[in-house]
């Protein structure tokens, strides 16, 4: 009957049609009022519509009435809308009632133990667990068990508890290694788990040398061997972990098992009472390295070894006694030189001995080959391949010295011009050609920061990074391909202001699901900066919907984990998905997506109800939740050629045209919406504790805020403190309005002096787009002192208004002024002939051989900087006090 009556409402939620669904569930609530199947799903689908008061306030009811339990509908919806809502504690009292009318119920056991596992509820999850055990023979219970009483452990803040935890797991697996039922490596992990977060790394190596089927399990895990040789290392068993390294090595090729080995050997010379004994441990280590290289598919790793070896033995004072690790660099590079990966391989080894002597052994070896290699490129692929991991070692050499002039940065750019874009092999779509367009890209941009580092250069930085921009987008032209031309090319273009062409490029790249936490920060935020807002929400949404499937999909793999008996990536997934949850970028992202709908122009009544209705409670922050974020953001995605602790150097850091939010942002922007709901609701109070807190966050910025956004926090901190002076009709607020209408009037073109390309591609519009935010945001100030009736909002009214003639006056004139300059002032400025220019041989190759090319990123950055503006002029159109 029950199952009869919710069927209309099953069919409109498959669908899906939500809006339907409910309407069905009215229905059958008007005839049935305390139907609580109806109202279980009902509740699931407030929850899923963006009501979750509503749905709390009825799940809560439905929970509180113990004989509505006994229905599996009510278990089912009442579920689904506790755990929409985020509330996994009432989603396992749904099941704990349940219970109380079938206690023997296997599955609604497994369904609180999955409950509290997806959710890090250990206690709960441990407790299930016992129950599953009592209720079943099933040894996967016994391993639930097991990992379950691991994490509590692990997780637990009780000194106490933990020890006893873990001895009861440690017996349950000791039981079961007595009865056969440890029967997978997965399983095995868990026992090594057990025993390893209790420091029994004895009692590890007992397990893992095992003549039975454990040995058989480790045999075949290459992870497992490789703990292995590490746990030998731990006790200090350095003869057994040379031994165990030497078997797996004999077998397979795995550079975790390479430095394991070089630890042991140079610990143990390190130990050795005399010479004889130290050369001799460096001999066998020595002989089975190069008994390596000669075989096939193991000779790279035995090379690479060799090197790493040389290095390992110099930090730890052994030197003498083997050879120079500056030969065997060069050795690996004669032999390896053709592969793309050779760079990568030998960088942190050149990086590792910074020494004067060292860096001009390299160089002196660089200057032998380079020119040879240099005029063999074209013969073969292998060829070029190897000229460009010379020209790496070129650019991280010269960083390396402490190359300061930009003269140098510039010699011999020509041919890697000429190679990179201009050769038949790059026509070809030659792999070597790209990595080749992209170090010569890289050199421009390092020149013209060494060239242009004071601040009354920045225009001339801007006409060498837009030479740059014609490379790189002549080497996107010829490979699409390219994901780091690409990258350089979104910093550049966001570095002049040009959002439009950024975010198309960005496009390209096809970022998505956990790529948006990582390499989000690329693009998000920069449009809102840049008047380019409605792009950036779109942008933001797609963040904010990808966090959102995140937390309701993660934690069905956590289920699957243990429903396939895969418990060694339980630990992996829980992290990942606390990573995630608590991500920098996610806290961003929403912030960023709240702004965007702060800057969003309404009516005064949609304007008020939407800062009235805001959800200020779930942004608040804290000193505490702010350092249990993670910071996932991947900026080693840029590619550089030199090490991360050489600031001048570092790419990524000298591209940024702002800085990377973080906490700062984080703490600001949570603030900003609990200010305006604060005025918008009169609550004087909450109002100042607020405007002190984030007066205190802009104060201590230390430059982690860009000086648009420290110009528009002080504008909202002025908007409150208007307000609050407001709110009493005996003062006066004649000084502070015109204070803050000021600080507008000051970012605004100027309609006296002309623009020019430097204003604009440096902070103009950056500005303009501050000054348009903090307009919106004084605009509902107004709206909130006449919905109290306070007499001060005709003054503030007639303000923005006169304000808002002025913008839009200037705004315009900037419109049509960029339309009809800018194009002729690239060409004229930014390509112009120069006898002293450190630019000129790249000018003359991009104006000369890519003469398509340059005229379309003159286009793109010429038609970005216009769309920003007509956007920023349509929302002050749009902004009407």
């Amino acid at each position: 009957m029950e199952g009869r009556q919710l069927r209309p409402i099953y069919d409109a939620l498959e669908l899906p049609d939500t809006k339907y669904a409910e309407e069905e569930c009215e229905k059958l609530l008007r005839k049935h009022p305390n139907h609580y199947g109806a109202q279980s799903i009902k509740a699931f689908i407030l929850a899923r519509s963006g009501r979750p008061n509503e749905a709390l306030l009825l799940g809560q009811s439905v929970l509180n009435t113990p004989s509505a339990m006994a229905s599996a509908h009510v278990q089912q919806g009442l579920s689904l809308a506790f755990r929409a809502l985020g509330r996994p504690r009432e989603e396992i009292m749904v099941y704990t009632a349940a219970l109380s009318f079938s206690p023997n119920d296997e599955s609604l056991h497994t369904k609180v133990f999955k409950t509290a596992a997806r959710n890090s509820m250990f206690k709960e999850q441990h407790h299930a667990a016992i129950q599953l055990t009592k209720l079943s023979k099933q040894q996967k219970y016994v391993w639930w068990l097991v990992v379950s009483l691991f994490l509590q452990a692990k997780h637990s803040k009780d000194d106490v508890s933990a020890p006893v935890q873990l001895k009861l797991a440690e017996r349950l697996v000791e039981k079961a290694v007595t009865d056969g039922q440890l029967t997978s490596t997965e399983e095995l992990r868990v026992y090594l788990d057990v025993l390893d977060i209790q420091d029994k790394h004895e009692q590890m190596t007992e397990v893992m040398a095992d003549n039975g089927q454990l040995a058989a399990m480790i045999s075949n895990d290459p992870d497992l061997v490789t703990q292995r040789i590490n746990l030998f290392i731990k006790i200090g068993a350095y003869d057994k972990a040379i031994m165990a390294a030497i078997a797996a090595l004999e077998s397979r090729d795995n550079w975790a098992d390479y430095k394991l080995y070089i630890e042991a050997v140079v610990t143990l010379v390190g130990q050795a009472a005399d010479a004889e004994a130290k050369h001799s441990l460096v001999a066998g280590i020595s002989s089975n390295f190069e008994k390596w290289a000669g075989v096939r598919g193991k000779a790279r790793g035995a090379k690479l070894a060799q090197v790493a070896l040389a290095t390992r033995m110099h930090e730890a004072g052994h030197g003498d006694i083997v050879g120079s690790p500056e030969a065997l660099i060069w050795d690996y590079l004669t032999e390896f030189q053709q592969k793309a990966i050779c760079y990568s391989d030998i960088m942190q080894f050149i990086v590792a001995r910074r020494e004067p002597s060292v860096l001009e052994y390299h160089q002196a070896q660089l200057e032998q080959r380079l020119p040879a290699a240099r005029d063999s490129a074209t013969n073969s692929d292998d060829a070029a391949q190897a000229w460009v991991n010379l020209e790496k070692i070129r650019y991280l050499l010269q960083a390396l010295m402490g190359e300061t002039d930009p003269k140098a940065w510039m010699a011999g750019i020509e041919p890697l011009l000429k190679f990179g874009l201009g050769s038949s092999q790059a026509r070809k779509k030659q792999p070597s050609c790209s990595d080749m367009a992209f170090i010569a890209s890289q050199r421009i941009i390092q020149a013209a920061f060494l060239a242009y580092s004071a601040a009354d250069q920045r225009e001339q930085l801007h006409s060498a990074l837009f030479k740059a921009l014609c490379v790189l987008e002549s080497g996107i032209q010829l490979n699409d391909n390219s994901f780091l031309l690409k990258l350089y090319a979104i910093r550049v273009y966001l570095y002049l202001s040009c959002y439009e062409r950024a975010q198309t490029i960005y496009d390209t790249l096809r970022i998505k699901h956990v790529q948006l936490d990582t390499l989000g920060h690329l693009i998000i935020g920069h449009g809102m900066a840049l008047g380019c807002f409605a792009l950036d929400m779109e942008l933001c949404y797609n963040g904010v919907t990808f966090y959102d499937r995140f937390q309701s999909k993660m934690p069905r793999d956590i289920e699957a984990v243990y429903q396939q008996g895969t418990y060694s990536n339980v630990q992996d997934f829980l992290e990942f998905q606390s990573n995630i949850v608590h991500s920098v970028q996610r806290e961003c992202t929403h912030r960023y997506a709240l702004r965007g709908e702060g800057y969003e122009y309404g009516n005064a009544k949609e304007t008020l109800a939407r800062w009235e209705e805001a959800d200020v409670s779930s942004i608040e922050h804290s000193e505490q939740t702010l350092s249990a974020l993670h910071d996932n953001r991947d900026v080693s995605v840029m590619g550089l050629l030199t090490p991360k602790d050489m600031a001048q150097w570092d790419l990524e850091l000298l591209t940024q045209s702002t800085p990377i939010p973080g906490h700062d942002f984080i703490r600001a922007f949570s603030l900003v919406p609990q200010v305006m709901h604060y005025l918008v609701c009169a609550d004087i109070e909450s109002l100042q504790e607020k405007l002190s807190e984030l007066t205190l966050v802009v104060d201590n910025t230390n430059d982690t805020l860009s000086r648009q956004d420290v110009l528009f926090v002080r504008g909202i901190i002025d908007v409150g403190s208007l307000y609050i002076q407001a709110s009493d009709p005996q003062n006066e607020i004649d000084d502070q309005l015109s204070r803050l209408l000021s600080v507008i009037r000051t970012n605004l073109p100027s309609n006296e002096l002309d623009p020019s390309l430097f204003s604009l591609s440096s902070d103009g519009i950056r500005n303009l787009s501050a000054a348009a935010e903090l307009f919106t945001y004084m605009l509902a100030l107004k709206h909130a002192l006449s919905a109290q009736r306070l007499p001060a909002a005709n003054a503030v009214g007639l303000a923005l208004s006169q304000l808002r003639k002025e913008a839009l006056k200037s705004v315009n004139t900037l419109r049509g002024w960029v339309d009809k300059n800018t194009r002729a002032l690239v060409e004229e400025q930014w390509l112009a002939e120069n006898d002293d220019d450190i630019f000129a041989d790249v000018k003359r190759f991009v104006v000369g051989g890519q003469k398509q090319t340059t005229s379309m990123v003159t286009k793109a950055c010429t038609t970005s900087w216009l769309r920003s503006v007509k956007n920023l002029l349509s929302q002050w159109e749009k902004c009407s006090s």
